[in-house]
């Protein structure tokens, strides 16, 4: 019988794309009109009707809800948080909801995430960071992106600074590549700053800009695993002649010459972040714009080159020049993002193709990430996971109630984070994160063991279970728990259905619900 109300439960709970419902009972879009909120919505649904293409209509309270959760948090709303949400009668509550999602300490903690994946926040082979290390870098960037400091002084502090691997967590930058060739770190750089990939540069252009960090040091310490990165004067210079005046290019093709003593990072420092740039800003927004709406402006986001060119040039020239004006400050964007019309859209397209796609004619469905998924399960049932490392020195210990999304370490791992797709930062390439849902994750959702114990034993939903006296104020909640919306005429019927020809008790029937709504696509996608 339980395959039965699955079956049914997850063609009635699957976003656009998966199944439909039918219209008056589309819990999926807004009936309110869709009109331009901001500069962003200009620009995009002009370049749709330019084509002919029509923009979905607006996502409903209840999809909005869900989104801005995990897309500023990586956190599900709790039934509370989506019912007074819906509930809310304020025109403006949308706009709301997402500046006080941006203060939460979960936004610190989800983009923290975000950025480890590009920086290789990682102990273990192949970055071998170690766990100090891993532990004061990751608070730093943390802590960087809590306390909202300008994107050029966080690239400028990475790339600029030295001293110890434990006590100044910048460095890191440099321990995490894996090389210490100048074209290996040159190559680095550019692919977290610029967005560009190096191997489809010219030979010229990236020997020009090793030269920049031709001049690193490093040395070990007596404390284990420590090490000091530091400006070595010294490096490149002869016996006979001494110091000399060195020549470096810029990747915009500009001749540097570097006086003896100057620490040429520096001077590739002042050249990335400068508002004149061609990439920076460029890179930051775009990655931005990948990490919320699941495609770059030019896509992938580290794939930034003459022959891949943006879908929408003004769009990405709007939030270049937006960033710039608010002095690097990335919550602008954020916010300017959030609160268009395009980010807001139904996952319902009213135009299909790669061109709707590419012009962000509706909101794309993508799976969940991998930690963000682990953490909603989590807190649907009140249990916790289990994390490991292969290889602990010294020996890592995780608390049992550490949030995924907040793991440090790129090396501390589950086995539902290995089967899910987390990145094993090896790279910083975004493609690292698989965004494949396959046959395993399907089969540990609907047959794990691990599913069901934090199902069967969940404290947190038997309350649930004993507390609702009225069933189906029990289905409302379990709905509004684990999909953050109430559930349609259509599917309280079938669960109704469900449950009396089940026989089975009320609890039964109950876990049976949430076992069939963990599994639908509604569940486990953004949309």
């Amino acid at each position: 019988m339980k395959a039965t109300l699955v079956a049914v439960a997850i063609l009635l709970a699957a976003p656009a794309g998966f199944a439909q419902p039918p219209a008056r009972q589309n819990p999926f879009e807004s009936t309110a009109p869709l009109v331009s909120r901001n500069k962003i919505d200009d620009i995009v649904f002009a370049a749709l009707t330019r084509q002919g293409l029509q923009a979905a209509r607006l996502s409903s309270d209840a999809v909005f809800v869900r989104r801005a959760h995990l897309d500023v948090i990586g956190t599900l709303p709790t039934a509370e948080e989506a019912r007074a949400f819906l509930a809310d009668q304020d025109p403006n509550k949308r706009r709301t909801l997402i500046d006080r999602l941006l203060e939460r300490d979960e936004f610190a903690d989800y983009w923290a995430m975000k950025w480890s994946d590009t920086l290789r926040v990682k102990s273990e082979f192949p970055i071998n960071l170690w766990p100090n290390a891993v532990q004061a870098y990751h608070r730093w960037i943390r802590t960087a992106i809590r306390d909202n400091v300008a994107y050029d002084t966080f690239a400028k502090e990475l790339l600029t600074s030295s001293g110890s691997n434990f006590r100044d967590a910048p460095v890191n930058f440099y321990r995490a590549v894996q090389g210490r060739e100048p074209e290996t770190i040159a190559a680095a750089v550019a692919l977290t700053f610029m967005g560009a990939r190096v191997d489809t540069w010219p030979k010229e252009r990236l020997a020009g800009m090793a030269v920049f960090f031709s001049q690193i040091g490093y040395k070990s310490t007596g404390e284990w695993k420590e090490e000091i990165v530091y400006f070595d004067p010294d490096k490149g210079a002869t016996a006979a002649a001494g110091p000399m005046t060195r020549s470096a290019v810029l990747p915009d093709g500009t001749s540097v010459q570097l006086a003896p003593g100057q620490d040429p990072r520096e001077a590739f420092a002042s050249w990335l972040v400068s508002p004149t740039n061609p990439w920076f800003a460029r890179a930051a927004v775009n990655r931005v714009w990948f990490w919320l709406l699941g495609r770059g402006i030019v896509h992938e986001p580290d794939d930034v080159r003459p022959d891949n060119p943006p879908s929408n040039p003004e769009l990405l020239a709007l939030l270049e020049r937006e960033l710039v004006a608010a002095r690097f400050d990335m919550k602008h964007v954020y916010r300017l993002i959030l609160n268009s019309s395009t980010y807001q859209l139904s996952p319902i397209p009213a135009a299909t193709g790669a061109a709707a796609e590419a012009g962000f004619a509706y909101a794309l469905i993508r799976p969940l990430d991998a930690e963000v998924l682990i953490d909603a399960l989590n807190q649907i049932t009140g249990m916790t996971e289990q994390y490991s490392s292969a290889i602990p020195e010294p020996y890592t210990f995780i608390p049992p109630d550490q949030r995924s999304i907040a793991l440090a370490d790129g090396s501390i791992r589950s086995a539902f984070l290995e089967i899910f797709g987390r990145s094993p930062r090896d790279t910083g390439l975004a493609s690292e994160r698989s965004t494949q849902a396959s046959a395993a994750q399907r089969l540990y959702l609907l047959n794990s063991s691990d599913v069901q114990r934090k199902l069967q034993q969940s404290t947190k939903l038997q309350a649930l279970f004993q507390r609702q006296a009225d069933a189906g104020e029990l289905i409302n909640t379990l709905y509004l728990t684990i999909l953050s919306r109430l559930p349609t005429e259509q599917e309280l019927g079938v669960v109704r259905g469900y449950s009396q020809a089940a026989g089975a008790n009320r609890r039964v029937v109950a876990q049976d619900l949430a076992w069939a709504l963990i599994n639908s696509a509604e569940f486990c996608y953004r949309h």
